[in-house]
C-alpha cells in the first residue's frame, strides 16, 4: 500500500478466471498509468492480498474453486482496508447484494464500457484517498495534545467526549459561552440531563447508536436547555455528530461537536411560519385550515365522533374599508381575530381564509347544537363595537354558514364548499345569522356560478400551476421522486388550493381538461428535470372523473409518447372509493396502464374502505400512508396501525410511502419500522420545480462533502 503522504501511482489487483479479460482489463488500465497486478482466481488472489494488499481490488464474483464471496470474506477477517468493486456478468441479485453485506463498496455489472469502468475505478480510489487522508489526520491529532487542546477549546462548537454511560469525560469552554454551564458543572454529568425533555427519545436512540459503532453517523438535532439565568432563551437547537471511539483502557468513548443552530432554527420557524399562516392575524392560512380538516375528518372516521367547519364572512367590512382606508381595516381585521380566538376552545383551528372570509374547524363536538352554540357566542361577540383609537366606534356583523360531518360532507372539499354554500345563503337575507347546511342547498348560488364561469376562463388563460413535493428515501433523504399538485392562481382571490376548486371542477366536468393539462405539463416538467436528476418519478393524483371515461386509458398513453416521458417514471394516484365503485371496469383500465409499464399508487390508504381481497387482485403497486396516522405516529394506536400497513405492504409485495412527515421523531419512528419512502413538509414543501432541484443539487453537495 502507499504510505501517506508519499503520492504514488494506484496499485490495482484485478482478479477473474477469464484470462482474455483480465488482459484486456490489465492493458486499459495501465493505459492510465495504473500499476496493475492480475490474479487468475481465488487462492491467488488472496495469496497477493497476503503479500501486498494493493490500493483497489476489482474481483470478478463467480469463479471456481474459490470465489469472489470467498475473497471478500477473507478480507473482512484479515482486517484490510482494501476497497473492493466487483465485477460480474451471470449473477444473482442475491449475490450481489451478498458481496456488498460482506464489503464490497461498488458493483459493475458486465458487459460494460471502459469509460464506465475507468469512471468507477477513480469514483473507488478518490473515495479511499478521502478516508486515508481523514484517518491519518486523526490520528496526527491525537498525537499532538496540545495543538488538540488549542483548536479544541477555540472552537465555535462545543466539543465533547462521552462515556459509555452517557456522561460527560471533556467538555470545552464554548459549553459556558453558549448553555452557561462551567466545565466542571458537566463532569459525569449524563448528557441526557441537558437535553429538553421532547427529544430524550430521539437523543437515547442516537447516543445508543454512536457508542455502537466506530464509523461517523449522520448528525442530529436536538434541543439542550440552558443554565437557569445564563441566557433569555429558553433552549439551544444544536447539531451533534458523534463517533465512537475507545480510549486506552478499552471503554467506548464517544466524542463530538454540537453546533449551535438557534438563529437557523428561528429563521426556518419564521419562515414556516409565514407559509402556514396569514401575516396580518397570526392565524392558520387556508393550507394550513385545510391540513387540520384533513386530519380531523380522518380521527372522526375512525372514533364516530361529528366535527363542525364554519364560514364566516364579515358584514359592513368592505364599507369600513373603503371609507376609513387600509390601515383601519387591517386593524379591524386583527381585532376581529383576537375576538374570535376568545369565543373558540384549544383544540379548535380559526384561519383567516381570505380578505373578509374567516373559517373555523371544531374536530370533535357532542352533536350540531354545539356548533350552532359556537357561532352565536360568535355573533354576540362581534355585536360589540371595535374602538381602535380615535373618534371612530366599529361595528360588524357576521353570516356564518356551518357544515356538520357527516351530514353535511365526508370529505374536505364537501365540507369546505358547503360551508361555504351556507354562509352565502344566510348573507343573502342581508341579517346576521347562522345557517346550517341543507341538502336542498345543492342549487346554483352566485358564489358557485362565478366560481364555475372563473374555472373555465382559468383553463383558457392557463391560470394553473403545478408545485411539486418531493417523495425521499427514508434513510438517506435522497430525492426519489415527486408529486404533482395543482394550484390554481386566481387573479382576484389569490393562490387557491385544491379543496376551493376541484369539486365544482368535477361537478361541471372541468375536472377532464385541469386533469389533462396537468398530466401533461407535469410529464414534460419532470422529462427535462431527468437531465438533472435521472430516473426522478412522477406521482400525479387523478379524478375519478377522468379514469371512468372510455379514452382515459388511450389519453394517458398518448400522452405519454407525445412527452418522451417513461411509462414506467409514472404513478397514477387513486382513491380507495375508486377501486370499490366499479371493480371491473377500474381493474381492466389500470391493468391496460400496468402493461405499458406504468405504476398505481392507492392515495391516502387506510381512511376508506378497501377489501384486502381487492387489493390482492387489484394491480396496485404502492400504498401511501394517510398524514392523520403519520402525524400521530408517536402514540400507540397509531403506531401499530400504520405497522400493520407497512406489514401488509410487504406481505403483497407492495411499495409504501408514507404521507405528512412532519419531525425528525415521525422520520425516524418510520424508518424503524421500515417504512422505505416518505413525503412531508420535514423534507420540503410543495414549490416549483426549478426550487425543488435546486434544493436537491444543495444536498447532493452537502452530502458530496460529508
Amino acid at each position: 500500500m502507499n504510505e501517506p503522504g508519499t503520492p504514488q501511482t494506484p496499485r490495482i489487483l484485478v482478479v477473474d478466471d477469464d484470462p482474455r479479460l483480465l488482459e484486456s482489463v490489465r492493458q486499459l488500465l495501465e493505459l492510465q498509468t495504473f500499476n496493475v497486478e492480475t490474479a487468475p482466481g481465488g487462492g491467488s488472489a488472496i495469496e497477493a492480498l497476503r503479500r501486498d494488499p494493493p490500493d483497489l481490488l476489482l474481483l470478478d464474483l463467480c469463479m471456481p474453486e474459490l470465489g469472489g464471496r470467498d475473497v471478500l470474506r477473507f478480507i473482512q477477517a484479515a482486517g484490510l482496508a482494501v476497497p473492493v468493486v466487483v465485477i460480474s456478468g451471470n449473477t444473482s441479485v442475491d449475490d450481489v447484494a451478498g458481496a456488498l453485506r460482506d464489503g464490497a463498496s461498488d458493483y459493475l455489472k458486465k458487459p460494460y464500457q471502459p469509460d464506465e469502468l475507468l469512471a468507477t475505478v477513480r469514483n473507488a480510489l478518490h473515495k479511499k484517498d478521502l478516508e486515508d487522508a481523514n484517518r491519518h489526520m486523526r490520528a496526527r491529532l491525537e498525537r499532538s495534545e496540545r495543538l488538540h487542546r488549542l483548536i479544541v477549546n477555540n472552537s465555535p462548537d462545543i466539543v465533547f467526549i462521552l462515556d459509555r454511560d452517557g456522561r460527560f469525560r471533556f467538555v470545552n469552554s464554548r459549553v459556558h459561552e453558549l448553555l452557561g454551564y462551567s466545565r466542571q458543572d458537566l463532569l459525569d454529568t449524563r448528557v441526557l440531563d441537558l437535553v429538553e425533555t421532547d427529544d430524550h427519545e430521539k437523543a437515547e436512540y442516537f447516543f445508543e447508536q454512536a457508542g455502537r459503532s466506530h464509523a461517523h453517523i449522520r448528525s442530529v438535532e436536538l434541543a439542550l436547555k440552558p443554565r437557569e439565568m445564563a441566557r433569555t432563551r429558553r433552549y439551544f437547537e444544536v447539531a451533534v455528530w458523534p463517533t465512537a471511539a475507545s480510549d486506552d483502557t478499552g471503554e467506548t468513548l464517544v466524542y463530538g461537536t454540537a453546533r449551535d443552530i438557534t438563529d437557523r432554527k428561528e429563521s426556518e420557524a419564521f419562515i414556516n411560519f409565514q407559509a402556514y399562516h396569514d401575516l396580518l392575524t397570526r392565524l392558520p392560512n387556508r393550507a394550513l385550515f385545510r391540513d387540520r380538516v384533513d386530519v380531523a375528518i380522518a380521527q372522526a372516521q375512525r372514533q364516530g365522533h361529528p366535527l363542525a367547519v364554519m364560514f364566516i364572512d364579515l358584514n359592513r367590512f368592505k364599507v369600513i374599508n373603503d371609507s376609513l382606508g387600509h390601515t383601519i381595516g387591517d386593524r379591524l381585521l386583527q381585532a376581529v381575530a383576537q375576538r374570535l380566538l376568545g369565543c373558540i376552545r384549544k383544540g379548535d383551528t380559526l384561519s383567516r381564509f381570505g380578505g373578509d372570509e374567516f373559517t373555523l374547524l371544531l374536530p370533535q363536538i357532542s352533536r350540531q347544537e354545539a356548533a350552532v352554540d359556537v357561532a352565536e357566542k360568535i355573533l354576540e361577540s362581534l355585536n360589540e363595537p371595535f374602538h381602535l383609537g380615535g373618534d371612530h366606534e366599529l361595528y360588524v356583523g357576521a353570516s356564518i354558514g356551518i357544515a356538520i360531518y357527516p351530514e353535511g360532507g365526508d370529505t374536505l372539499e364537501t365540507l369546505i364548499r358547503h360551508a361555504d354554500i351556507a354562509m352565502y345563503r344566510e348573507k343573502n337575507t342581508g341579517k346576521n345569522g347562522i345557517r346550517l347546511f341543507a341538502p336542498e342547498m345543492h342549487g346554483n348560488t352566485p358564489h358557485r356560478l362565478q366560481l364555475e364561469q372563473d374555472l373555465r376562463k382559468a383553463l383558457e388563460r392557463e391560470e394553473f400551476h403545478i408545485l411539486y413535493q418531493p417523495q425521499v428515501d427514508g434513510e438517506t433523504g435522497q430525492l426519489l421522486g415527486v408529486e404533482a399538485l395543482v394550484r390554481w392562481n386566481h387573479p382576484d382571490r389569490g393562490m387557491l388550493g385544491p379543496a376551493e376548486f376541484i369539486p365544482v371542477a368535477e361537478d361541471t366536468r372541468l375536472i377532464v381538461d385541469l386533469d389533462r393539462a396537468t398530466l401533461r405539463n407535469a410529464l414534460g416538467d419532470i422529462r427535462k428535470a431527468h437531465q438533472h436528476v435521472p430516473n426522478l418519478r412522477l406521482a400525479v393524483n387523478l379524478s375519478p372523473v377522468l379514469i371512468e371515461r372510455d379514452d382515459f386509458v388511450d389519453g394517458v398513453l398518448g400522452l405519454l409518447v407525445e412527452t418522451g416521458f417513461p411509462a414506467e417514471l409514472l404513478e397514477i394516484e387513486i382513491t380507495e372509493s375508486l377501486l370499490m365503485s366499479d371493480t371491473h371496469d377500474t381493474v381492466a383500465k389500470l391493468n391496460r396502464l400496468c402493461e405499458a409499464g406504468v405504476q398505481v399508487a392507492v392515495d391516502d390508504f387506510g381512511t376508506g374502505y378497501s377489501s384486502l381481497s381487492y387489493l390482492q387482485k387489484l394491480p396496485v403497486h404502492t400504498l401511501k400512508i394517510d398524514r392523520s396516522f403519520t402525524l400521530t405516529i408517536c402514540t400507540d394506536g397509531e403506531a401499530c396501525i400504520v405497522n400493520a400497513i407497512v406489514s401488509m405492504a410487504r406481505g403483497l409485495q407492495m411499495n409504501i410511502v408514507a404521507e405528512g412527515v412532519e419531525t425528525a421523531a415521525q422520520q425516524e419512528y418510520l424508518r424503524r419500522l421500515g417504512c422505505p419512502m416518505m413525503q412531508g413538509f420535514l423534507f420540503g414543501h410543495p414549490s416549483p420545480l426549478a426550487d425543488l432541484l435546486q434544493a436537491e443539487s444543495d444536498f447532493g453537495r452537502r452530502t458530496a462533502r460529508s
